[in-house]
């Protein structure tokens, strides 16, 4: 969660005589007008000579970016460094993607469980968050009613991940698979396939053993929940719980107990109506894959166990 920059504006001086504001007014217009063709003309130069430019829709060629929306708060997929820059598994594909498509990937922060409303707004163009590609968000199915809720998502596959239960270092509380979390408690990051699980497990304990379950808006703001005490465990995908549990405190923190459930395929996820867009990120994809740029992202990060052989539409069950 699953990404750039967020949105930020940007403040301009003002010059306070009118007559300068006249002066600077006239050379702006002109300043402007040759810059904006000049980059527009650099836009369209660097679409054109993209090997796979012209599989994108022309209203995206045209405007040179692709709008990601993402939760840019899941390391190591993809998280802020220190100069507030996106980093992660997701920018870097992106950022191959976008050579290959001749665009940039524009990241936008947004709480997870709000990305595919995004979608549906026309917020983004793509969601791109370590986003579980499951049936149910391909069909637009809320997964604790089963009802539909909107026209669902189409998703390019990319990566694999199951998902892993960590607990603060040296006290598991002899907790392995998720019946020891009966009677205890648990955190999360809303809308995951850790909610999921932990909101299926909560309606198999028995005999007064309640499981517990703080759901937040991110997963670091879990994780410092379980480090103040405040839980007996937590549960993210495997990448995230391995970078947490390898870099939170020097290593200090937390530990993973337990094996690995519910593999599934990581999707980029796109409106089912843009299927122009959906088959051009597809062949994007399998690009990066083929010449090696892949391989040499996944690697970068630790996380080679994860890796596709090829981009692969709807994979999730």
């Amino acid at each position: 969660m699953t990404a750039s920059t967020t949105r930020r504006t940007t403040a301009k001086s003002r010059i306070a005589a009118v007559g300068a504001i006249a002066v600077a007014g006239t050379l702006l217009l002109t300043g402007c007008g040759d810059q904006t063709k000049s980059e527009e003309g650099s836009a369209k130069s660097s679409t054109k000579s993209a090997p796979l430019a012209s599989k994108l829709p022309k209203e995206i060629r045209d405007k040179g970016v692709i709008r990601v929306g993402s939760d840019i708060a899941y390391a190591p997929v993809e998280f802020k460094d220190k100069s507030g820059k996106a980093i992660g598994i997701d920018p870097d594909l992106a950022d191959a993607l976008g050579k290959q498509l001749g665009v940039k990937f524009e990241f936008q922060n947004g709480t997870f469980d709000t990305l595919i409303t995004g979608l549906r707004s026309n917020r983004y163009d793509i969601a791109m968050s370590a986003m579980t590609d499951t049936k149910d968000r391909q069909d637009g199915v809320d997964s604790d009613t089963g009802k539909k809720v909107g026209e669902g998502v189409d998703f390019v596959d990319y990566f694999n991940a199951g998902v892993s239960i960590y607990t603060p270092k040296g006290k598991t509380q002899s907790i392995k698979t998720w019946d020891d979390l009966c009677g205890k408690k648990i955190v999360v990051q809303r809308g995951t396939v850790s909610h999921d699980l932990a909101k299926a497990q909560a309606k198999k304990c028995k005999g007064g053993k309640k499981l517990g379950i703080q759901a937040f808006d991110d997963d670091q703001q879990a994780q410092t929940r379980l480090r103040s005490g405040g839980a007996d465990a937590g549960s993210s995908d495997f990448p995230v719980a391995a970078y947490a549990v390898k870099t939170s405190g020097g290593g200090k923190d937390f530990e993973i107990v337990g094996d690995q459930v519910e593999a599934a395929p990581y999707g980029i996820a796109v409106a089912k109506d843009q299927t122009q867009l959906r088959d051009a990120i597809k062949a994007a994809l399998d690009a990066v894959i083929k010449n090696g740029d892949y391989d040499k992202i996944i690697a970068k990060w630790g996380v080679e166990a994860g890796a596709v052989k090829e981009a692969t539409v709807n994979g999730g069950k």
